[in-house]
């Protein structure tokens, strides 16, 4: 029988796999990038406001940001309900929500940064390594969090071996 989507565990895992990916990009742009760590967030505010807030400047924006706040932890949510959907009716292991999670996020950059260019061109500027990395661990952590709370206890052979 298969289990239904616990939307507690969605929200959290949303909310935190979203801020970790945030961070991740910001931190990553700013020293590996060689960019600015607010080009992120505007190019998500971007959605909503349209190309005159892409960089450059890419300087920090409270309006800016709040907008790209507005618009990035709904849609990571969003997210994490499909992927904790599948967790929850496949009965998903840890070791397979986090495979399965890291390819969802794989999935999700090429869908943002290859699909959505249609829509959002400026997407196409931000393609690369900082990118795939962000959204490999926003699907990981999305697969673990969800994993974590939907289901406190059903700890793999692995996680009990080593609990003890």
């Amino acid at each position: 029988m298969a289990q239904s989507l616990n939307w507690k565990a969605a929200i959290i895992a949303g909310l935190a796999a979203g801020l970790v990916f945030m961070m991740l990009e910001m931190v990553l742009m700013g020293t590996v990038g060689g960019q600015s760590p607010w080009g992120p967030p505007r190019m998500i505010a971007a959605i909503a406001m349209g190309k005159g807030v892409l960089p450059p400047p890419a300087t920090f924006d409270m309006g800016i940001m709040m907008v790209a706040m507005m618009i990035h932890f709904p849609l990571s949510i969003i997210l994490a309900a499909i992927l904790g959907w599948a967790i929850s009716h496949w009965h998903m292991s840890l070791m397979t929500s986090l495979i399965v999670g890291t390819i969802f996020g794989l999935v999700v950059y090429f869908v943002a940064f290859y699909v959505m260019t249609a829509i959002f061109p400026w997407f196409a500027m931000a393609r690369g390594g900082i990118g795939i990395f962000a959204h490999a661990m926003f699907g990981l952590i999305l697969g673990w969090t969800y994993h974590a709370i939907a289901k406190p206890n059903s700890l793999d052979a692995t996680s009990t071996a080593t609990a003890g």
